[in-house]
């Protein structure tokens, strides 16, 4: 198997989950455990189960791991929404950030598709 770092969906949700760490930073002090913690473990998440299925033998681990991902991004692209409609992301921010949700969503389901198809 390939090195997890070398998969290009790995690198764009790796980039994702720093942006929210960052733009969380913000987010007020009593959203700590909340809202700041769901998005925080929701997008480090999905390359973390990316790269735990690179680690285990076989495609069909992979494809599970990719479906936990997967998963793991529609409630990164939820949460992300809830924090804009609460105002505590901007509209200059929740767009580039559910924009590369959706990126991500897009290459896992072809990644997916193409594990699953055994190519």
């Amino acid at each position: 198997m390939r090195d997890f770092r070398e998969i290009k969906v790995w690198e764009k949700a790796h980039a994702l989950t720093i942006e929210i760490y960052k733009a969380t930073s913000k987010f007020p002090r009593e959203e700590t455990y909340g809202l700041t913690s769901q998005l925080r473990r929701s997008s480090s998440s999905v390359p973390a189960n990316i790269a735990e299925g690179y680690g285990r033998g076989g495609n069909t681990e992979l494809a599970r791991f990719l479906q936990i991902g997967m998963g793991s991004a529609s409630e990164l692209e939820y949460h992300v929404l809830l924090a804009r409609d609460l105002n505590l992301l901007t509209l200059a921010v929740y767009g580039p950030l559910q924009e590369r949700v959706v990126e991500v969503k897009r290459m896992l389901g072809a990644l997916l598709m193409k594990v699953r198809s055994g190519r």
